[in-house]
This record gives C-alpha cells, sequence and structure tokens, in this order.
C-alpha cells in the first residue's frame, strides 16, 4: 500500500498507516521487537530509525507512534509508559521555573495533582479557569502564561470547550494550546485540526480499548517540540515496552467500530437515565440542553461513551447504586470494552477533594462500553431501584 495514507479513511488508516507487511517475512501484523539492544554497522554506526537501544527507539512501538499520528492528523507521535508520563513530559518540556498555564476547572485529578502537588515545588504557577467561558480564560491569561491545558470532553462532568477559540485565546497571548483527547478519540475529534498545538492521549483508555494495558502518546505537528520531547522522554525513560506498544497498536485497529458501539449504547443509556427518577442531572454533550452540545456537534463526529450523572438522593445513595450493579463493574479507568461505573468524588478525582475542581459528591460516572444495551440498562434501572 502506498506510503501516503493521508488521504484515505480513518478506518483504512487505523489499520494500514505505518504498518506495511514486514519486509522480510511478508508478516501482515507488526511483530514485537521484543529486544533492548541492536547490532551496530560498527561503533556509533547505528542502522535505519537510530534503533541502538529501546529506550531510545524500538521498531514497534515506532510504527504504533506513526499509526496514532496518523490519526491524530499529525507528523509526530511519541509513545509514552503512561497518560500520566506524557503529560509530564509535555508539562515539563513547555513550561520552566516561573511561568504560568491556565488548567480547565474540570481537569482530571491526576493532572491537578500533578501541577498541584509536583510542577508548583518546581517553580511553575497555575490559574484555574472554565474554558467555555472565553472571557474567564483571558482573565485568566498572564504575561508568564506559556500553555493552555484543555480536556474536551472534560473528566467526569463532560464540558465542552470551544478548542479553535482556545486556540486563538493561547495564540494570541503566545501561548500553546494543549488538548487531552482521552474521551473523544481521534476517531470523534482531531484538535490539531482546530488549532491545537499539542495532542495528549491515555492511551489506557479507548486507544488501548480493552483494559490490559497502560500507556500514553504525545501528538504534534512542531518538529522542533518533538525533538525536546523525544530528548526528555530519552533521558528519563518513561517509555513502554514493545508489547504494551503491540497491544495499543491492536487494540487501534478496531476503534472505529468500537466508538461507534460506544456511542450507540451510551445514547441509549443517557436515554434511560434521563427519565429515571431517582437520576437529579445526566451530564452528556449529545443532549441538547448540555451547554456545550452546540459547540460539540461543531467539533466532533458523535458525542462518546462516557455519561456522568448525580444521584438525587445524595452521596450514600450513589454509593450504593455503584456497588449494585452486575454488569457495570465498579472500578477506575475508562474506555474498555466493559462498562465500567465509579464515584469520582472518592476514586479518581479524590485529589481535587477541597480544591477549586472538587466534584459532585452524589456524582457517578459511567464508562459505557459495548454489550448488549438492553442489559446495561437494566442493570442500572436495579441499581437505581
Amino acid at each position: 500500500m502506498a506510503e501516503d495514507l493521508s488521504k484515505l479513511g480513518f478506518e483504512t488508516r487505523a489499520i494500514h498507516a505505518g504498518q506495511a507487511p514486514d519486509p522480510r517475512t511478508g508478516a501482515v501484523i507488526t511483530p514485537i521487537y521484543q529486544t533492548s539492544t541492536y547490532a551496530q554497522d560498527g561503533v556509533g554506526g547505528t542502522r535505519e530509525g537510530d534503533y541502538e537501544y529501546s529506550r531510545t527507539a524500538n521498531p514497534t512501538r515506532t510504527v504504533l507512534e506513526g499509526a496514532i499520528a496518523s490519526l491524530e492528523g499529525g507528523r509526530h507521535g511519541l509513545a509514552f509508559a503512561s497518560g500520566m508520563a506524557a503529560t509530564d513530559a509535555v508539562l515539563r518540556t513547555l513550561l520552566r521555573p516561573g511561568d504560568h498555564l491556565v488548567l480547565g476547572d474540570d481537569a482530571y485529578g491526576g493532572t491537578f495533582r500533578l501541577i498541584d502537588k509536583v510542577l508548583t515545588e518546581w517553580g511553575v504557577d497555575y490559574t484555574v479557569a472554565h474554558l467555555s467561558d472565553l472571557d474567564a480564560v483571558r482573565a485568566a491569561v498572564r504575561p508568564q502564561t506559556k500553555l493552555i491545558w484543555c480536556e474536551s470532553p472534560t473528566n467526569p462532568l463532560l464540558g465542552i470547550a470551544d478548542i479553535a477559540a482556545l486556540a486563538g485565546v493561547a495564540h494570541g497571548a503566545g501561548a500553546r494550546l494543549v488538548v487531552d483527547n482521552t474521551f473523544a478519540t481521534p476517531y470523534l475529534q482531531t484538535p490539531l485540526e482546530h488549532g491545537a498545538d499539542v495532542v495528549v492521549h491515555s492511551t489506557t483508555k479507548y486507544l488501548g480499548g480493552h483494559s490490559d494495558v497502560v500507556g500514553g502518546v504525545v501528538v504534534t505537528n512542531e518538529d522542533e517540540l518533538r525533538e525536546r520531547l523525544f530528548f526528555l522522554r530519552n533521558s528519563s525513560g518513561a517509555v513502554p515496552g514493545p508489547f504494551d506498544a503491540w497491544l495499543t497498536l491492536r487494540g487501534l485497529k478496531t476503534l472505529a467500530v468500537r466508538m461507534e458501539r460506544h456511542c450507540d449504547n451510551a445514547e441509549r443509556v443517557v436515554e434511560a437515565l434521563t427519565a429515571h427518577p431517582k437520576v437529579a442531572k445526566v451530564y452528556y454533550p449529545g443532549l441538547p440542553e448540555h451547554p456545550g452540545h452546540e459547540v460539540a456537534a461543531k467539533q466532533m463526529r458523535r458525542f462518546g461513551g462516557m455519561v456522568s450523572f448525580t444521584h438525587a438522593d445524595g452521596e450514600q445513595a450513589a454509593l450504593d447504586a455503584a456497588a449494585r450493579t452486575k454488569v457495570f463493574i465498579l472500578a477506575e479507568s475508562l474506555g474498555g470494552i466493559e462498562s465500567l461505573i465509579e464515584h469520582p468524588g472518592r476514586m479518581t478525582h479524590a485529589s481535587v477533594a477541597g480544591s477549586m475542581l472538587q466534584v459532585p459528591v452524589e456524582l457517578l460516572r459511567l464508562s459505557v462500553g459495548i454489550e448488549d444495551v438492553r442489559d446495561l440498562v437494566a442493570d442500572l434501572t436495579a441499581a437505581l431501584g
């Protein structure tokens, strides 16, 4: 197949981009290059791809990076050992002591913890702002602001930010816009197309898609930024192993069909939740009454597989409902083929308790899987009582 796949469809690129059959054996699936080192053609004479040591580069990882970059519409992809390793690399590359960043008021708890507990000790300052309010974002920007960190949809309240508008604010201030695209995936949304400078994923989630591997990736079009990130990753060593890269690559091939089913099921779950008397509020950008619905419809293909809702009877009732589900598994993480339920306030977002990012105590978050949706609706209905 031709090397330039940019004009082909998403599903085709997910299977073929950077994944030509092995030239030696004809294997149609990228091999797992389970090696730590490589023979050199003389001292300092590495072979094609700068392969000298697998912390620096590994062929299986290289293929994964090219495939994800293609799906995001970017030139460069860099895989990391986890989503947080990818996040940390971006922040440490783009920020220096004395710099400032703007963070959304509904950010992932792990991102907030890294910024609030680690980067501040390094001399980095931050301001929390509601990213769907452009005036609030402009007011948060300072002369020292170097980046705006955005999630859209957000975790766990499914907030929506206008990526193109945020990019305009960031670039007008001489800053970069970084978008965590984990919830949407490149199948539903491509932030670089809307002006973002950097895209980050926890590939643990939808890209891997099977809850059996941990990883992260950064995608950008900037050559110099790619070199800086590559240097930091090689220096710090936060790389995925070849089997992890292979598992993620395997998951990537079915991303499109999985996301369609995730979205189909989520829409049916939302329909059931909005009609249930024990549900006070449903957070889902596909709902016409969602404040970000119009923006989401403009920049997303569909509205995703994540749903959050508040229990009308408060925190304990929410905890009880989460404990009663049979098909939905009580667990952290998201984006796998199986459906998960969790209580963000005590689980994934416990680190934001008492801060401006604290989530409602009666909130439950669903990662809607690809099971028979009738079973999912029946399970939630029974658990809610």
